[in-house]
């Protein structure tokens, strides 16, 4: 549910939509919102807390039949790291940032950590159902990732370090998930990105060791293939926020083109 504004009500944790397909899409980083007990502790201001989140990944998932948004701030609680470390209790768990001014309390904390549980108790329920109708899945668990770390001004990470699509493959077994994987590379290589190839390269940037990715290898072994897919962000500034629209409609355009190309790939899975 949306404001008058169009943002998004603070009371939502995640989004759902359900559809005759599958394969899901994901963008559990996308969100920004805080929920008021904890923003007036929190040492960060907005603009920090954007730059270290996927804004409009959720954006890119909005032509699949199937997506979750998360809309909490990894902030809050980070749904992609195991629930031991999803509350950023140091600078070590976040990229060097003191994220709060005083420290949580246990239950604050455990507030949080509900909403952990919570996200991953729907995930399994809204799989199985996918499971259900279609035997094997596929999740695109889509993310973002900053490429000019050293200022708005300095020179970006070089490409070679930096695909602009990284493929994470670390937690699944590529061996049975290849068809699927190779495909959706080589489709989103060949596709016509305001008239430029993308450079799609697999566990250069990040290995897609997030929890997310483990959890649906662990609970559906055989029929859930879960690929970290992480854009890159030339789609926005990532030092304004500042969005690139017609990159972003681009991005979008390419995941919903894949679907039928994941749906034959899952297919030919043995």
């Amino acid at each position: 549910m949306t404001d008058e504004n169009g943002q998004v009500d603070e009371h939502i944790w995640w989004t759902v939509q359900r559809g005759a397909s599958p394969v899901v899409g994901t963008a559990i980083h996308d969100g920004h919102a805080v929920r008021p007990g904890l923003l007036d502790k929190m040492a960060l201001d907005a603009r920090e807390r954007l730059r270290e989140e996927d804004p409009f990944t959720g954006e890119t998932i909005a032509g699949l039949a199937n997506r979750i948004v998360f809309h909490r701030s990894r902030f809050e609680v980070d749904i992609n790291r195991a629930r031991d470390g999803a509350i950023y209790l140091t600078p070590e768990q976040a990229w060097g940032l003191k994220v709060w001014r005083s420290p949580l309390s246990e239950t604050e904390i455990g507030d949080s950590l509900g909403m952990h549980d919570a996200y991953y108790d729907m995930l399994e329920n809204h799989l199985r159902g996918v499971e259900a109708q279609h035997g094997r899945f596929v999740v695109l668990d889509i993310h973002s990732y900053n490429h000019r770390r050293a200022g708005p001004a300095a020179p970006p990470t070089e490409q070679n370090a930096a695909p602009d699509i990284n493929i994470g493959t670390a937690s699944m077994d590529r061996t049975r998930w290849a068809p699927v994987v190779d495909a959706f590379m080589a489709f989103a290589a060949d596709f016509d990105f305001l008239g430029r190839r993308l450079d799609v390269r697999e566990n250069i940037a990040f290995q897609g060791r997030g929890e997310q990715t483990r959890f649906v290898h662990e609970r559906f072994p055989q029929n859930g293939c879960a690929i970290a897919v992480e854009f890159k962000k030339f789609f926005m500034d990532e030092w304004t926020g500042t969005p690139d629209w017609q990159a972003i409609a681009a991005l979008q355009a390419l995941l919903t083109a894949a679907v039928p190309i994941l749906e034959r790939a899952l297919r030919e899975v043995e």
